[in-house]
């Protein structure tokens, strides 16, 4: 008389376990253009001044150009528009901004970008990129180093320095 409850029981067993699995969630793989951070700090153990979000496109033997085309507002990076956030009011590019996140575009040029802080925060890409919602724009030149396969940001010698292919670019940062 036992044996006739067991088989509900391994039926109800078997469900579950199946239903789970149906379930489970399913992972992304890596980013090609994966996601970095890079920090402003005036040594390794100062509260960090400036903290940089976005994601690192590679050239992949493509053209520079193509990918951040000259004279095109550009989302600065991969993905998602690159978000800046300064935790004090600073000078950037010699002009006052305000502490607070923005959105970090830049408009490539052969000799200097132009690099713009927008309010617009949180968007994909430069798509819906709008001049009226800029809040700083300032011009850094360019110039020319080692090639680097990623698009890559970094922080030194009080400045903010944008490093893709074998272009360079600058902006002063100070407080």
């Amino acid at each position: 008389m036992k044996k006739p409850a067991l088989i509900p029981l391994i039926v109800l067993a078997f469900t579950l376990v199946f239903s789970i699995q149906a379930n489970a969630q399913k992972f992304t793989k890596l980013d090609k253009s994966p996601l970095d951070i890079a920090y402003y700090k005036t040594d390794r153990n100062a509260p960090p001044m400036i903290k940089v979000i976005y994601s690192r496109p590679q050239l992949n033997g493509r053209d520079m150009s193509t990918l951040a085309p000259t004279g095109k507002v550009w989302r600065t990076g991969a993905n998602e528009a690159t978000e800046i956030k300064f935790y004090k009011d600073t000078k950037f590019g010699g002009k006052e901004v305000k502490a607070g996140t923005y959105s970090l575009y830049t408009i490539p040029g052969e000799t200097e970008w132009t690099i713009i802080l927008s309010k617009d925060t949180d968007v994909w890409g430069a798509y819906g990129y709008s001049e009226s919602n800029d809040v700083l724009r300032t011009t850094a030149p360019v110039s020319q180093g080692e090639p680097i396969e990623a698009f890559s940001i970094a922080f030194n010698d009080n400045a903010m320095h944008l490093a893709w292919g074998t272009t360079r670019v600058a902006i002063p940062v100070s407080q």
